[in-house]
């Protein structure tokens, strides 16, 4: 078991969807990207995906049920009548810049807008307009009261040199009056990742200067930032894209006593899991940390995963969900 140094062990994995596999639920879509949430005492996931396995992405979301603690076990995914996934949103306004390349990589925050005067639910994603592969630029999702609203413009794109035309990964919190950014610059398929932060105050506009938080040669994938009593802590993915991945490929945790713009900020970085082959998943990515205040001793990390099919057709892979799950290593070793 790998140890963090914050009390908690990486004690065990848990697949949660898989195309492939009846006994997820998923019924052959493909649902990955966690986000997650407690709203109304009811913790719901949100997740892009492609119910048949083609076509522009979505977002779609998955629940436990009510007032149950957060778990890796007994998400339900959410169905219209007919038995498909229930898209998250329609496209009233948002159809010219996420339509047909789709909704990738969610992101739930609850901020600040100092224009409405209220706080507000949002759901982060990148949107691309033309093409699943991109580029991309990053817009949101907001909750009215009744429903997850579109956007007719996305609020964040990409505008210096070294981001190359597309943001995407979009990884937020609110904090300390602003809403701050952690984002995926460049492309994968020229191999270029570069992580970059900016912040606003109101999520939508006048975002400060787009900066490097993070060079190209770490090849790093979703900064999830989470505030931890006096700390935060953030889980990240390293990624390869060749056939045999490095040795520093897979999942990472870290620490800061406040949420650092520059990455050599974070200290005691741990690397809890590799890109090794699991079977059902390899070289996982798009972490999600949680905690459950219910569950002191309990977190869980969800994150991506995927493994290769008999499909002979030019993508011969399925995406996986899975979730590794923490506990306090005093309780461990009880």
């Amino acid at each position: 078991m790998i140890g963090l140094p914050n009390g908690f062990v990486v004690a065990e994995e848990q697949k949660i969807f898989d195309p492939g596999d009846p006994a997820t639920g998923s019924c052959g879509a493909e649902v990955l990207d966690a986000t997650l949430a407690k709203r109304g005492g009811q913790w719901w996931m949100f997740l892009a995906g492609q119910p048949a396995g083609f076509g522009a992405p979505d977002l779609f979301s998955a629940s436990l049920p009510p007032g149950a603690p957060l778990s890796a076990e007994g998400w339900s995914l959410t169905r219209v009548d007919s038995g498909g996934l229930a898209p998250l949103a329609n496209r009233e306004t948002s159809e010219h810049w996420d339509g047909k390349g789709g909704r990738h990589c969610p992101s739930y925050v609850n901020g600040w807008d100092p224009q409405k005067e209220r706080w507000v639910e949002r759901i982060y994603y990148a949107g691309a307009a033309e093409n699943i592969l991109g580029p991309y630029t990053i817009g949101f999702l907001e909750w009215n009261g009744e429903r997850w609203e579109d956007q007719p413009a996305p609020v964040f794109i990409a505008n210096a040199e070294w981001e190359r035309d597309s943001v995407y990964e979009p990884n937020l919190i609110y904090f300390d009056g602003k809403w701050r950014l952690w984002y995926v610059a460049g492309s994968n398929q020229q191999d270029y990742l570069v992580h970059g932060y900016a912040e606003s105050v109101d999520g939508v506009s006048e975002w400060s200067e787009h900066q490097v938080f993070a060079p190209a040669e770490l090849k790093m994938f979703d900064f999830c930032v989470r505030q931890c009593a006096d700390r935060f802590e953030a889980v990240y993915a390293r990624v390869s894209l060749a056939d045999s991945a490095p040795s520093e490929a897979g999942l990472w945790w870290c620490t800061a006593d406040h949420p650092a713009a520059m990455f050599e900020s974070w200290k005691k970085n741990v690397q809890i899991a590799t890109a090794e082959d699991h079977g059902w998943h390899k070289g996982p990515w798009k972490p999600s940390l949680h905690y459950d205040g219910i569950q002191p001793q309990a977190g869980f990390i969800f994150f991506d995963g995927l493994y290769r099919t008999a499909d002979p057709g030019p993508f011969p892979f399925a995406f996986t969900s899975g979730c590794l799950k923490l506990k306090l290593r005093a309780q461990e070793d009880a």
